[in-house]
């Protein structure tokens, strides 16, 4: 699946709209998405007689009328035969993991909760964002050569979605002779036997998860450092010395890193939790200081002196070890580059975890989601001035709303809030909120969190000692248990066909049946061994580590997750309270 870094990205959109020189005897690769405003800037080239060739890649399918346009003004321009080849390469997603993709990248605000949950969205926007999202999750069967089984609940966003995906793969497999699933197509595809379900979710089924606190490390990038398209910037600490009196302060350096599948430490722990991602940082650390102090060693003992045989014997028997410890250099570098990488980005998820007490966030909401016995008052956290920052202890206060059976009484409610407030919270988001649970309890029940809850661990080993890059006094130690979240569960049930009061009612779509059916019954009996779960309205990295955790423990099975955007909680609450202001 093509992935587009963020340079990429950029430089594509930049390129065609800039002044460029004609350079007649080159033939050029343009990749675009097919808007008015690129077909126009195409036109405009073709009229300038800019290239010697014109091979014209779209991210999307191209409509008639534009391709039309293309074809006027290369008649125009005495350029037909220029335009060499034209492609619809329906790559109108970003592949972040084997397992993960999410829509679009720019403008994805045309698509997210706050614009799919506007009180006053017209009716024709709402089609616009349909139709911006299904175009691209048609994008996405096309390149995975599959026709899915659709699956998906009633009443909401991700049922106008899988009513609109179904009319369009239908559409396509009904014309025969330009069919996108037929032939070479389907035999190249990953799942060649059997086809694959699709689980359309709507964000909506669960609001606590986006706000939740995390302990695995890829969840907690995302969560507290500036990590976007697997790019996480840190800022470098500068040292201990003051600054000058009177001087101005230092500005941090920002550094950037990619965190990619190249990258093994990345691939074995990024849903690890946390305390293990630091000792095992630390065990690469010693690892690899042992291997630098050996050739150290070994580059002294080559400067032996003395000619007596065992010298000479101990000389050749070491020069075999240091040719070898040469020869093993660069992978060397190259894991020293990755220890430091960890380093520096553990190092910065360490300092807002001890800032922010996010140890004692995730384990009192974890408690909280399972309805577990609470050991200290929620109004505690919120008025406890060292623990967190404001966002964290609205995030907590909207989980205990979301997931309380029984919302809090008048009375407790205006305690909350004035503790809220004086803590320096806005109270936006919890308006919007308590409309969603009125609206929600009115249409079903609330989401169940099942039986998780995190064990408290005696002290780390290796990282508590004094010698360790890693000083984790004062944090807890938490291991995670196993348990599903809600869109996993709802997976669980869907794909080995189980009966369940939350799923029964699901519909059911197959674009490959003649007639489209208004069926909730599966004609398929057989559990799914391929399935992708795609969220409407937005995903996290809390709910997709959660969907790689249920999918280990299944021998066989694979599960792919997608949403229409990645946020994090901090861009959820925004999200939140511009739905939630008067």
């Amino acid at each position: 699946m093509p992935h587009l870094s963020k340079t990429q990205q950029s430089r594509y959109g930049s390129l065609l709209h800039t002044d460029r020189d004609p350079i007649p005897d080159v033939p050029a690769i343009y990749f675009v998405m097919p808007t008015e405003e690129n077909t126009d800037r195409i036109c405009q080239d073709l009229r300038n007689q800019l290239y010697e060739s014109y091979y014209l890649n779209f991210i999307s399918a191209i409509s008639r009328s534009k391709l039309e346009d293309i074809a006027s003004a290369a008649l125009a321009a005495n350029a037909v035969n220029q335009v060499t080849k034209v492609f619809d390469q329906y790559l109108n997603f970003i592949t972040l993991e084997d397992d993960m993709f999410i829509l679009c990248n720019q403008n994805k605000e045309h698509i997210s909760y706050h614009a799919i949950n506007k009180p006053d969205i017209m009716d024709t926007d709402m089609e616009a964002i349909m139709d911006t999202i299904v175009d691209s999750l048609f994008c996405f069967f096309v390149t995975l050569g599959a026709v899915p089984i659709i699956r998906c609940p009633r009443g909401n966003a991700a049922e106008m979605v899988a009513v609109k995906l179904d009319k369009k793969l239908r559409e396509n497999l009904r014309d025969a002779r330009n069919s996108l699933f037929t032939g070479d197509t389907m035999g190249t595809g990953q799942f060649s036997f059997q086809r694959p379900l699709f689980v359309l979710a709507d964000r909506n089924l669960d609001l606590a998860t986006p706000l939740h606190h995390t302990w695995t490390y890829q969840a907690l990038i995302h969560d507290v450092l500036d990590f976007h398209l697997n790019r996480v910037s840190v800022e470098e600490s500068q040292g201990s010395e003051a600054s000058p009196a009177g001087a101005r302060p230092k500005k941090k350096n920002k550094k950037s890193y990619d965190l990619t599948g190249a990258d093994k430490f990345w691939q074995k722990h990024k849903g690890s939790p946390f305390p293990e991602v630091a000792e095992a940082v630390q065990e690469e650390l010693d690892t690899y200081r042992a291997q630098e102090d050996e050739v150290k060693r070994l580059k002294s003992i080559m400067g032996l002196e003395g000619e007596d045989d065992g010298a000479i014997s101990m000389l050749s028997d070491n020069t075999a070890k240091l040719t070898s410890a040469v020869s093993s250099l660069p992978e060397l570098l190259e894991k020293k580059r990755l220890i430091d990488l960890h380093t520096n980005v553990a190092t910065a998820v360490l300092d807002h975890i001890k800032s922010r007490k996010l140890d004692v966030y995730f384990e009192y909401e974890e408690k909280l989601m399972s309805k577990s016995t609470l050991d200290k008052s929620l109004l505690d956290i919120i008025s406890d001035p060292d623990a967190g920052t404001v966002e964290d202890k609205m995030r907590l206060f909207l989980i205990y709303y979301i997931t309380s059976q029984q919302p809090p009484s008048e009375a407790d409610l205006e305690q909350y809030k004035k503790a809220l407030v004086d803590a320096g919270c806005d109270l936006s988001s919890l308006n919007y909120i308590k409309q969603w649970k009125a609206f929600t309890k009115m249409a079903a029940t609330p989401a169940n969190y099942g039986s998780s809850g995190v064990k408290p661990m005696g002290l780390f080993s290796r990282v508590m000692n004094t010698g360790s890059q890693f000083v984790m006094e004062g944090v807890k130690n938490l291991v995670l248990k196993q348990h599903n979240l809600p869109v996993t569960r709802i997976l669980d049930n869907l794909m080995e066909m189980k009966s369940n009061p939350e799923t029964d009612d699901y519909r059911y779509f197959d674009p490959k049946m003649l007639r489209g059916s208004e069926s909730s019954i599966p004609r398929n009996k057989n559990p799914f061994q391929e399935a992708i779960v795609f969220v409407v309205g937005g995903g996290n990295y809390i709910e997709y580590q959660n969907l790689v955790d249920y999918t280990k423990a299944r021998q066989g099975k694979r599960v792919l997750y997608g949403c229409s955007e990645l946020f994090n909680a901090a861009q959820f609450m925004k999200q939140l309270s511009q739905l939630g202001q008067k």
